[in-house]
């Protein structure tokens, strides 16, 4: 029986829909998870950006709603550090974007010769 609400429909389906893609990712080549991971980052139409549209909205109307009494402040609260955290996110992945990019774009030619081993610990610098 479909939900009476569809835009919870529509939640529960992207969220069904992002499970698999997760589950895809893991198996995929080398070249095609880049390609995925590039397009999830991507700061004007990504996965992410669009998540991160959702808790800034979704803040956006808690608040109108504590306000109203409706919901407890802390709810807006929540949500609104949500919406910072995930565009912090985004901004640091940012930096990042441009390299996945130019991955992505590469022709898949074939297995890589295999590179020296990257340091799995790396200085931020900001």
């Amino acid at each position: 029986m479909p939900h009476p609400n569809p835009h919870v429909h529509l939640a529960d389906e992207i969220a069904r829909q992002l499970g698999q893609l997760g589950d895809k990712l893991a198996i995929l080549p080398p070249h095609e998870a880049t390609q995925v991971i590039a397009r999830v980052v991507d700061p004007a139409d990504g996965v992410l950006a669009g998540v991160t549209h959702l808790m800034s909205v979704s803040s956006m109307f808690a608040k109108v709603q504590a306000e109203r009494g409706a919901l407890p402040a802390e709810v807006w609260l929540a949500l609104g550090r949500a919406s910072n955290e995930l565009d912090s996110i985004g901004g640091d992945l940012d930096e990042h974007r441009k390299t996945l990019q130019y991955v992505s774009d590469r022709p898949n030619t074939g297995p890589a010769k295999p590179s020296a081993p990257a340091p799995l610990v790396v200085r931020r610098h900001r």
